[in-house]
């Protein structure tokens, strides 16, 4: 990260990038999120007039995310907020090691969605979504729609996989572009549909990949479909697609809140 500030600011302005231990993050993010939390206090309180200019990569996002939201005080200080290529929505590979939310180490702190303190944050703080896509819906680790929530901003750059985002120049350059015009790319807006389906009970922002293999469940007025997908686990897969045929959300839920997803789509085709 260290190398990604150096691309972004000059050596006069103070830059703070702690190294949080490679083993800690395998363990649980409390932790993480205490030690971040120490540190910004510190920085705050010591740069009282300066602007923060926030960004996190991946688990980096999450902390920060966490953090913003035990210090709303702070929010009138943020210049910005940079999350990048990470997991708000909850880690689709964390949510298939702890299926049932038992909280399993840092998979149960991955896989927890966070998108609506997410929202709220970024209701106050210009907040840019930078994501990556090598595979038509993913950049290799999180899926490209767990990334992505209400009041922020989006941006995906197709071919850049999850380390590389990093310290990647174009990543470099875009963050500079969102300093300067805080409306830079994609205004991220969910319809009424994909909200209905996002409130189901452990539903997790999936990946494209089983889009094709769907079945149309509920056919909308708008010429718009919801279409539905049992994979070879028996994980229920959904799917959002524009009068098109375009894949506008992805998402799934464990066997546990089946029901609930079979639920919402009731309402929803009682609904429309």
């Amino acid at each position: 990260m260290m190398l990604l500030a150096r691309r972004l600011v000059t050596d006069t302005i103070p830059v703070f990038a702690p190294s949080l231990g490679y083993a800690q993050t395998w363990v649980r993010i409390e932790p993480l999120i205490q030690a971040v939390e120490k540190l910004a206090s510190a920085q705050i309180a010591k740069y009282s007039d300066a602007p923060l200019k926030i960004i996190g990569h991946s688990m980096g996002g999450l902390i920060w995310l966490e953090v913003l939201h035990r210090h709303p005080e702070w929010w009138s200080r943020v210049h910005s907020l940079v999350l990048i290529a990470s997991p708000v929505g909850g880690a689709d590979l964390a949510r298939t090691i702890d299926p049932l939310n038992w909280g399993i180490g840092i998979a149960g702190d991955l896989g927890k969605n966070r998108k609506s303190i997410a929202a709220a944050i970024a209701a106050a703080i210009p907040t840019l979504v930078i994501a990556g896509d090598i595979d038509g819906g993913s950049d290799g680790t999180v899926p490209v729609e767990s990334t992505k929530f209400q009041n922020a901003r989006f941006i995906c750059l197709p071919g850049l996989a999850h380390d590389v985002l990093r310290n990647y120049p174009t990543v470099a350059t875009v963050i500079q572009d969102f300093w300067m015009d805080a409306n830079l790319g994609e205004a991220i807006v969910y319809d009424d549909i994909v909200q209905r389906l996002q409130a189901v009970p452990g539903m997790t922002d999936g990946h494209r990949r089983d889009f094709s293999k769907a079945q149309i469940a509920i056919a909308l007025p708008n010429g718009a479909t919801v279409r539905t997908y049992k994979n070879f686990f028996g994980i229920d897969c959904v799917f959002v697609a524009s009068p098109n045929g375009e894949c506008l959300y992805a998402g799934f839920v464990g066997w546990l809140h089946a029901p609930d997803l079979q639920k919402a789509l009731e309402d929803i085709q009682q609904a429309y």
